[in-house]
C-alpha cells in the first residue's frame, strides 16, 4: 500500500538559479524512477533561516508532496544527506487528515488565481 509524505528541503544559497532547478529536478526524478507518484510540488524561494547553518542565513526551501511505499523514504534520506548541495531536510508522513486539509489548500489556492479581479 502506497502512503503519503511530505518532503521539505532547503538547499544552500550560494548555488546559481540552473544549480537550484537541477538539484531539484534529480529529485523529482529519483522519486518517479523509484515508482513514487508525485502529488504536488511547490517553490517556496530563497527564505531567510530561523537560525544559522553552515554559517548561512538563507536557503531555497523547496516540498515535494508524494504517494510512496515506506521503503523508499530511508533511500530519499539517504540521498538528500549525501548531497551536499542540500542544507537541511524533514519527511513526514502524511494521515488522511493531513492529505484532506492539502487538497482543500490547493483547491482554494486555484480558486483565488483563477477569480477575475474586478476593477471600479
Amino acid at each position: 500500500m502506497l502512503n503519503q509524505y511530505e518532503t521539505v528541503f532547503i538547499l544552500t544559497p550560494v548555488l546559481s538559479d540552473d544549480q537550484m532547478k537541477e538539484a531539484v529536478k534529480k529529485y523529482q526524478d529519483y522519486l518517479t524512477n523509484k515508482g513514487a507518484e508525485l502529488v504536488h510540488e511547490e517553490n517556496w524561494g530563497m527564505r531567510k533561516l530561523a537560525y544559522p547553518i553552515q554559517k548561512k542565513s538563507t536557503g531555497f526551501y523547496y516540498l515535494y508532496e508524494f504517494k510512496a511505499e515506506g521503503t523508499l523514504i530511508g533511500e530519499l534520506e539517504l540521498a538528500l544527506k549525501r548531497d551536499e548541495r542540500v542544507m537541511r531536510f524533514l519527511t513526514v508522513k502524511l494521515d488522511k487528515h493531513a492529505v484532506a486539509y492539502n487538497e482543500k489548500k490547493r483547491v482554494k489556492a486555484k480558486e483565488a488565481v483563477s477569480e477575475p479581479v474586478e476593477e471600479n
